[in-house]
């Protein structure tokens, strides 16, 4: 989806420090991968010298990863600490020259920067699309500030609204068995649970943890997400799912009139 953004819009500079915004050109059309970019760039702003950062996996976190790494070549960012929430994050932070560690050396982390695949009213998230969610609610569990970058198409009025996945790591043994148990949970809300797959084999999704993802698909909402959360995580079977319930400090929007960021 391009987007006409003008000129003068509150984002101005972090569309021109994205690359994406000259002072000889007032306006450009914009893709749904700029706007990622430019939330991208904004949340890198909270960035200082010496933190121990969260480094999100995605669409959208990658260009924040990105960004971080051209400061520190710069210069303008010194003595920070990368804590990847996946191994291609990792392997993204180390090629652009991010020093990084783990949880064990820093179980505090003074800030995480992440994307979302859906954002409610009230700041909760859906996460995990791309497979990383356990890994990324352990980090982003333990950071003073939570940055949370998304494009607009990813608001919605409630958790599950896209129609999209919600996204339940589950352990590979029987896992058959935890999907059906997953689908009954949800059965009032029309849920559908179906095993992730890919390739053209259609060979089931492998996280980083060794386990399989079953993805959540509601036709109503699923009600008061605190129930919802503790029911899922009490399925055996199940290892952690992918809604993030007040975790975000700040949820940094962009889109066609421009940035917007709201805090918690």
């Amino acid at each position: 989806m391009a987007i006409p953004y003008p000129h003068f819009i509150a984002s101005e500079k972090a569309a021109m420090e994205a690359g994406l915004l000259s002072p000889s050109q007032p306006s450009i059309i914009l893709t749904q991968d700029d706007l990622k970019k430019i939330a991208a760039y904004k949340a890198v702003e909270y960035v200082k010298s010496g933190m121990v950062i969260g480094l999100g996996t995605g669409s959208t976190a990658k260009h924040a990863v990105a960004r971080i790494g051209e400061l520190l070549r710069q210069g303008k960012l010194k003595d920070i600490v990368g804590i990847p929430t996946s191994k291609m994050t990792h392997e993204q932070a180390l090629s652009v020259g991010i020093p990084l560690s783990d949880l064990d050396s820093h179980p505090v982390i003074d800030i995480a920067i992440d994307g979302a695949d859906e954002v409610d009213p009230y700041l909760n998230l859906v996460k995990g699309r791309g497979g990383s969610l356990l890994r990324e609610k352990m980090v982003e569990g333990v950071c003073k500030k939570f940055l949370v970058i998304v494009d607009e198409s990813k608001l919605v009025n409630y958790i599950g609204d896209s129609g999209l996945a919600m996204p339940v790591e589950v352990i590979q043994f029987c896992w058959k068995f935890t999907a059906s148990k997953l689908q009954k949970l949800f059965e009032e809300s029309g849920c559908e649970a179906k095993l992730r797959t890919f390739g053209e084999k259609k060979e089931p999704f492998v996280t980083d943890n060794g386990n399989y993802i079953i993805d959540l698909y509601f036709k109503e909402s699923i009600g008061d997400l605190k129930v919802a959360s503790d029911s899922i995580l009490n399925l055996a079977g199940v290892v952690e799912h992918g809604i993030f319930l007040d975790m975000a400090t700040t949820v940094i929007i962009a889109g066609e009139l421009g940035l917007t960021v709201k805090n918690k």
